[in-house]
């Protein structure tokens, strides 16, 4: 990373893998703006579904969502990161970004898209094994995850099978299998992989 420039970190990962715990606790550690793609797009999202006639808190199985309004979000979260990143302020992205994984040019065709500065691009994969992750998805109790949870094996398989194909960007990884979040372990973990030369 650049002290000249900001760095945007997208943190991904499944349902449950502690994406938001990693996210905040980057966003400190480098004075970042955090952009939780829920928390900026969830009410505007659910008014959507809902004039669409369809259940609000419906995401997975929801052909409106998964057709129209889910476009929509990763472009208002990309866009929103553009406008910090041109005030020199770094950037932390959480979202799953699952469907974009597979696309090489995703983050070069955003930042052409949004106007980014130059900047730094790391890529966090926050890594739990599943039954972890279906207890944490059980445990927090979103109606937004009854799918997954009444489809697991589906929805797992799904989750669990695509790899991160983005040009241009650091990709690092985040071990969250631990009982309890570590705040330090995981800087430790980030910092260690970004100070790596290879």
């Amino acid at each position: 990373m650049s002290i000249d420039r900001p760095t945007i970190f997208i943190v991904i990962g499944p349902a449950g893998s502690g994406k938001s715990s990693v996210s905040t606790a980057l966003a400190e550690e480098y004075a970042a703006a955090y952009l939780d793609k829920d928390e900026v797009c969830g009410r505007l999202t659910e008014a959507l579904l809902e004039i669409a006639g369809t259940d609000p808190a419906s995401r997975d199985d929801n052909p409106v969502y998964q057709g129209q309004v889910m476009d929509l979000e990763y472009q208002t979260l990309m866009a929103v990161a553009g406008t910090n990143l041109r005030l020199g302020r770094s950037v932390v992205l959480d979202g799953p970004f699952g469907r974009y994984l597979p696309e090489p040019a995703f983050l070069e065709q955003n930042a052409a898209d949004h106007a980014w500065p130059e900047a730094d691009w790391v890529v966090v994969r926050v890594a739990v094994d599943g039954e972890a992750i279906r207890s944490r998805v059980a445990a927090r109790g979103l109606s937004r995850d009854r799918w997954k949870l009444a489809n697991w094996d589906e929805f797992w398989s799904q989750a669990s099978a695509v790899d991160c194909r983005w040009t241009g960007a650091e990709v690092i990884h985040v071990d969250n299998a631990r009982h309890g979040f570590d705040r330090a372990e995981v800087i430790a973990q980030i910092e260690r992989q970004l100070s790596d030369p290879r």
